[in-house]
């Protein structure tokens, strides 16, 4: 009795998987911080067909510490156990030579010179929104991680940039415990509920304060803008530090196209210092897009009257204020009560909009988020265009 060869047609024996087989299922897999297929990124080194149907697959890692070469394998296994006639997947790991890892930098780029910012370029699709408060503790970091992964579960390109340097604290809040990885002189942001992150917290060491003055501060939120390979991203959010200093006139300069989301609570106090934050507008030039009221109430638990913990109104007056002051119409965007499960959410990394989306916060954080999105979207009216995306 014949058996059968590969390629014979003949009947018996399952045919041998082919190479093109082989690629076609390692181009469904992407580069777990690129989020790009490991084909189109040159990251597949050799692949090998065996007699009996063991395909061993040769791929390359850009950095020999490469976090991620766990989730690499296995995904490279998974996907190309799952060709017909394949009876064993063996991944092989390499590194990339220098020259590999600049040709990747430059096509990630796509041309653009390096230390560029890309949401900065005219014609730029990505919507930039610098959150911003006049005072520390009013939530503003809680808003911001919040409505980044609202927006992410309803299908836009989100990343976030902590640019409260001294304060940091989204990655915890977020849930994102992976660490930057370089390519030549290009950072690979981790990122976590479908957003990307990065701020200074990522590279010091345990809960170490961080020491700046205003160059030093500017130079890294320079970095971030530009080093980092944000891909193509529908929206960015800045977690500004409280007040107007250094990080608020650096983000004027660096990315003038970035609109201003003013976060306040309803107290009298904390409404005055926001409005003179959000007042910054005025001398940067810059849009201020609405205001959001955190800590607007709670909801009794017993009968589930609003107690005004902090008083009433201050969303609206801040509001009221920046349009006398800007002479433009700003907004409150939305009103968010205060509620354990949102402060919860932030200490453990499960942003309340994902894990209790029809709470009280929730739900109003969502709404928030679904009218940003709605903007990123052209449901102004607003015409975008047929201008690609950043490419960075």
């Amino acid at each position: 009795m014949a058996t059968d060869t590969y390629g014979s047609g003949t009947q018996g024996l399952p045919e041998t998987p082919g190479e093109d087989a082989i690629r076609a299922a390692l181009a469904t897999v992407n580069d777990p911080e690129i989020h790009k297929p490991i084909t189109d990124l040159g990251m597949v080194k050799s692949i090998g067909v065996e007699a009996d149907g063991t395909v061993r697959v040769g791929v390359y890692l850009t950095v020999s510490g490469c976090p991620l070469r766990e989730t690499i394998t296995r995904q490279v296994g998974d996907a190309v156990a799952k060709v017909p006639g394949v009876t064993g997947v063996e991944v092989e790991l390499d590194v990339m030579s220098d020259e590999q890892r600049r040709e990747l930098a430059a096509s990630l780029r796509g041309g653009q010179a390096e230390r560029e910012i890309p949401f900065a370029r005219p014609g730029s699709l990505t919507r930039v929104y610098a959150v911003a408060s006049g005072k520390g503790g009013v939530g503003k970091s809680s808003v911001t991680v919040n409505l980044a992964a609202a927006m992410a579960a309803d299908g836009l390109k989100v990343g976030v940039v902590d640019a409260d340097i001294y304060g940091h604290s989204v990655p915890r809040m977020l849930g994102v415990e992976g660490r930057p990885t370089q390519v030549e002189n290009m950072i690979m942001p981790p990122s976590a509920n479908g957003v990307k992150v990065i701020s200074i917290g990522m590279f010091t060491p345990g809960n170490a304060p961080v020491v700046w003055r205003g160059p030093m501060l500017h130079r890294a939120l320079q970095q971030f803008l530009a080093d980092v390979y944000w891909g193509d991203l529908d929206v960015l959010l800045l977690d500004l530090p409280p007040g107007t200093g250094d990080i608020a006139i650096s983000v004027a300069q660096l990315v003038p196209n970035a609109e201003i989301l003013v976060v306040t609570t309803p107290q009298q106090a904390a409404a005055e210092v926001a409005e003179r934050a959000g007042t910054i507008a005025v001398q940067t030039h810059q849009k201020i897009v609405g205001v959001i009221e955190n800590m607007s109430g709670m909801p009794c638990p017993h009968c589930g009257e609003m107690v005004d913990v902090f008083g009433t109104g201050g969303g609206q007056r801040v509001a009221e204020g920046l349009t006398k002051v800007t002479g433009a119409n700003v907004p409150v965007l939305g009103s968010i009560p205060i509620d354990v499960r949102l402060r919860e959410g932030g200490d453990d990394g499960r942003p309340v909009v994902l894990t209790d989306p029809g709470s009280p916060a929730g739900a109003a954080l969502r709404t928030v988020a679904g009218k940003l999105g709605g903007r990123q979207r052209g449901l102004s009216g607003m015409s975008l265009g047929l201008t690609p995306r950043n490419k960075f």
